[in-house]
């Protein structure tokens, strides 16, 4: 193992993990993208073989997250190669998710009969490149932005409004086989707390009426979110067998671990 490579672990405490069901497994890492990442399996060489050191270096860093992940079902060996439009092809039995940002990687899992699709994103808690807002989110949710941000400035909403399609969108396209993009989701969002560590929350999706959807999914989803240290994160699951919304509440308050 190099020295300068992050060090993500499965936890049940940490950004991620707060925001999750209680039967997924999560792992994360903080810092800078090491120069130098741990050895891919031959699938993922073959899958990184044109990329560049940056990328491969940042795709080596998620996909640790993602062994670290996977460990906790037993899974630590398994190969996570990329799919026809760049998603994790997770083993047989297990639904899961990827994200990474700057400075942040995570992954969360779970075996497909607990969670039967899970979707996870993280971004720096600030404003949206100019003209971005426009593009991935209605006026509607734009008027909610705007008066969420005059009673609740504790998080950059604009952000966690894309976050949470991003999310959903990572949820959709496993059980789809389609690539719905933010702008053909809905989004409406709360904050719960807030304090001086950062502020939680929920929000629901409401996902794409056209298209293919499992037998029994609701068309609207809960999910989580957690500001905490410059980073937003999302989770939002569904599985047939019970409600979309992650158990259980993020607590801003409690420090995440590094």
């Amino acid at each position: 193992m190099h020295a300068t490579e992050p060090v993500p672990r499965p936890r049940s405490h940490g950004l991620i993990a707060s925001v999750l069901p209680a039967a997924a497994v999560a792992a994360e890492s903080f810092g800078p993208v090491p120069a130098l990442g741990p050895p891919l399996p031959p699938a993922e060489e073959r899958a990184m073989r044109t990329a560049g050191p940056r990328r491969r270096a940042e795709f080596a860093a998620a996909r640790w997250c993602a062994r670290t992940a996977l460990a906790g079902l037993g899974m630590a060996d398994a190969e996570i190669p990329p799919g026809p439009a760049g998603e994790p092809r997770w083993p047989a039995g297990v639904a899961g998710s990827i994200t990474h940002c700057r400075g942040y990687r995570a992954c969360a899992v779970a075996r497909a009969a607990d969670v039967a699709a899970i979707g996870i994103d993280a971004e720096p808690d600030e404003r949206l490149p100019a003209g971005l807002a426009e593009t991935v989110t209605t006026a509607a949710e734009r008027a909610r932005i705007g008066r969420l941000a005059a009673s609740a400035p504790a998080v950059c909403w604009e952000r966690l409004v894309f976050s949470a399609k991003e999310a959903a969108c990572k949820l959709w396209y496993p059980l789809t086989g389609c690539w719905p993009g933010p702008g053909g989701l809905a989004v409406s969002g709360a904050m719960d707390a807030a304090d001086a560590e950062g502020a939680a929350g929920s929000f629901t999706v409401r996902l794409p009426d056209a298209g293919p959807a499992p037998a029994g999914m609701p068309r609207t989803l809960a999910g989580r979110w957690l500001a905490r240290g410059g980073l937003i994160v999302t989770a939002i699951a569904w599985s047939p067998a019970g409600p979309g919304a992650p158990a259980g509440r993020a607590a801003p308050a409690r420090p995440a671990g590094r």
